[in-house]
């Protein structure tokens, strides 16, 4: 088990460089003096040499990067402005737009998106195992035809339609909920939990219904196999077979497609995010790549990046966790 880790975490790392690379790549190499978006319209010669020098462009692309990478590692101290020279403070880059460091601005939006994926993934594996166990065990019965027809609408309807419905039902026609406005845990948990219904309830639908889906089948595949007809022939009760043998057999690929699904998700709730008007990570993607903020998109970028990595590696070890017969291979 600890060679299996030490050689996720060092893929871990690889990963991560690599993603900088790409990172600094699109976002400073390729495009457009990045100088130019920062001055704007009407600079002199002596102006963008300026901004040239405090953001480092004026050094070798080489050198640059590696100033990049200092700033992911080490930081920047922003008490003298945005100079890459100085590294002191944990850093994402400097806004071109507010001045701000990126840092600061996604720790501001980080809690209104963590509270709704992670509302939204409790809801999405509960309601998709249990109707995936249900389908599964009422086979071509009215129920399971029934979750399929869920299942059908939840995969064919984009998270931006089944948001406006939700808001038009809830909010428009029956008047039981207000319109979402973000409240933070910490001064109201009613709140909080009330004004996020409905965006948890937008990106359950599709994410239950895949989850119905792989429950489904595996469930089927797993009452198929020789060890679950061993199991009832040693006469034990159909419940604990299901719950202690078939199950378990049945959720252990949902821990991998919850981290292969996982960059669909934040691509799903930046648009939750924007639909509801919820001030997080989604919204402020979209203000700033409207803005041509490149510190921001970057930083977001890389912050989406991390996300999906470490998420990728949670899900391996918990899965060699499950089954030892991947740590084996």
């Amino acid at each position: 088990m600890t060679r299996y880790l030490l050689r996720r975490l060092g893929s871990l790392l690889v990963l991560l460089v690599v993603m900088t690379a790409v990172v600094y790549g699109i976002f400073y190499a390729i495009p457009a003096d990045p100088a130019v978006l920062v001055c704007g319209k009407g600079c002199d010669g002596g102006q963008l040499a300026s901004i040239h020098h405090k953001l480092g462009l004026d050094q070798p692309i080489t050198t640059q990067y590696w100033h990049f990478l200092e700033g992911l590692v080490a930081g920047r101290d922003y008490s003298s402005g945005p100079d890459v020279s100085h590294c002191a403070a944990p850093c994402l880059g400097y806004s071109f737009q507010t001045d701000l460091p990126v840092l600061s601005l996604i720790a501001q939006r980080l809690p209104v998106s963590l509270s709704l994926t992670a509302g939204a993934l409790v809801l999405w594996t509960v309601t998709g195992v249990a109707l995936g166990l249900v389908s599964a065990l009422r086979e071509r019965r009215l129920t399971d035809r029934l979750i399929t027809v869920f299942v059908l609408g939840g995969l064919g309807t984009p998270v931006f339609v089944s948001g406006l419905l939700l808001l038009m039902v809830f909010c428009g026609w029956l008047r039981w909920l207000d319109f979402p406005v973000y409240v933070p845990l910490t001064e109201d948990p009613a709140g909080w939990a009330r004004n996020l219904v409905l965006p948890w309830l937008t990106l359950t639908i599709l994410q239950s219904a895949i989850f119905t889906r792989l429950t489904h089948t595996g469930m089927l595949e797993t009452l198929s196999e020789d060890h679950i007809r061993t199991v009832r022939a040693y006469g034990l009760p159909e419940r604990r077979v299901i719950g202690r043998h078939a199950l378990r057999g049945a959720l252990t690929p949902l821990i991998s497609i919850n981290a292969v699904e996982f960059g669909a998700v934040l691509v799903n709730a930046m648009l939750t995010e924007t639909l509801f008007g919820l001030p997080g990570i989604g919204q402020l993607i979209v203000q700033s790549s409207n803005n041509v903020d490149l510190p921001v998109v970057a930083g977001l970028t890389l912050t989406a990046g991390l996300a999906v990595v470490l998420a990728n590696t949670a899900a391996d070890l918990l899965y060699a966790a499950v089954d030892r017969r991947v740590v084996l291979t």
